[in-house]
């Protein structure tokens, strides 16, 4: 194995930019088309195309699915050139396909790259998240806490009142009991319909975007991402996989997990550097979506790496031929 301080983020970073803009233009296309799978595909496409041309020794340990499910970067896929650093990688080609597919906010691409062996391979299964910003004292907050009393701690903690609180919650059944008890404390409620990537994220940027606390389930493997993404920002996360029958299980095992109850913090999902690339598809509020004009398209990236705590906002735009 290469040994991590082969990683030279800073030289990477760069290109892996190049991989989420790319995807995101190739989606681009399909915005308000009303078909999510054409949409992922062309995302898919364009992102495995740009990873391959990277001098790295890549596998992809959080992707699009199992081999026999997913016809390009599935889980154990490798990716790049061949040569270079060994590298983990996580990516949701298209971070929201129905929000392409109806034209609606906030659709990503997403990748997230690691030295070899330092992500977890999360399966494709439910997982309990609860994320907070930066400049927190360690475990203010918990999973095992209930919804009113993380409020209560936060506001705490702040110095504020609960009705001060703004809490990002995927909009879903199954958070109804959630939602309803976390209006009761007066805290605001930012429903989103997709794209809890980009919900997590929100919560590391409060003065942007408003949001102190993200909460509730959704995708095991987003949940790394979003890990990635808060270890550049600054921030803390907890994970807990959640499983509804012997297969969801059996695919944490062939995963390599054995403890099912474990609460994984963001530095047990993401163990050493990491760098992160998001791209805007559609508008949204972490970054624009791309833009098309007769001799150019444009696009916004976030561009991240934990090793410095970085945040580059990087605006493309290439001239259409």
């Amino acid at each position: 194995m290469t040994p991590p301080s082969d990683f030279n983020d800073r030289m990477l970073s760069l290109g892996l930019a190049r991989v989420s803009e790319a995807a995101a233009h190739a989606s681009a296309d399909l915005i308000g088309r009303g078909d999510e799978k054409a949409a992922d595909q062309a995302a898919v496409n364009a992102m495995r195309d740009q990873l391959n041309k990277l001098e790295i020794r890549g596998t992809v340990v959080i992707g699009e699915g199992e081999r026999d499910e997913a016809p390009m970067l599935y889980i154990g896929e490798e990716v790049g050139q061949g040569v270079g650093p060994e590298v983990d990688i996580a990516l949701d080609p298209l971070e929201g396909t129905t929000l392409t597919a109806k034209d609606m906010p906030n659709a990503l691409t997403v990748i997230a790259m690691a030295p070899r062996g330092t992500m977890l391979h999360a399966p494709d299964v439910y997982m309990e998240k609860l994320a907070i910003g930066p400049g927190y004292e360690t475990d203010i907050v918990s999973l095992d806490m209930t919804p009113t009393e993380r409020v209560v701690a936060l506001a705490k903690a702040q110095g504020v009142n609960t009705k001060d609180i703004a809490v990002c919650i995927l909009d879903r059944p199954r958070h109804e009991a959630m939602i309803a008890e976390v209006r009761e404390t007066g805290a605001k409620i930012r429903l989103i319909t997709d794209g809890d990537v980009a919900g997590v994220i929100h919560c590391a940027e409060p003065d942007f975007t408003g949001i102190d606390m993200y909460m509730g389930s959704g995708g095991a493997p987003e949940g790394v991402l979003a890990a990635s993404a808060l270890k550049c920002m600054g921030g803390q996360m907890w994970g807990k996989l959640l499983f509804r029958n012997d297969d969801e299980r059996g695919r944490a095992k062939k995963a390599g997990i054995t403890d099912f109850d474990k609460v994984y913090t963001r530095d047990e999902m993401v163990r050493s550097d990491v760098i992160f690339a998001a791209t805007g598809v559609t508008n949204g509020s972490i970054v624009k979506g791309v833009k098309r004009e007769p001799t150019y398209i444009e696009s916004e990236t976030m561009l991240m790496r934990s090793k410095t705590g970085s945040v580059r906002r990087v605006i493309y735009r290439n001239p259409v031929k």
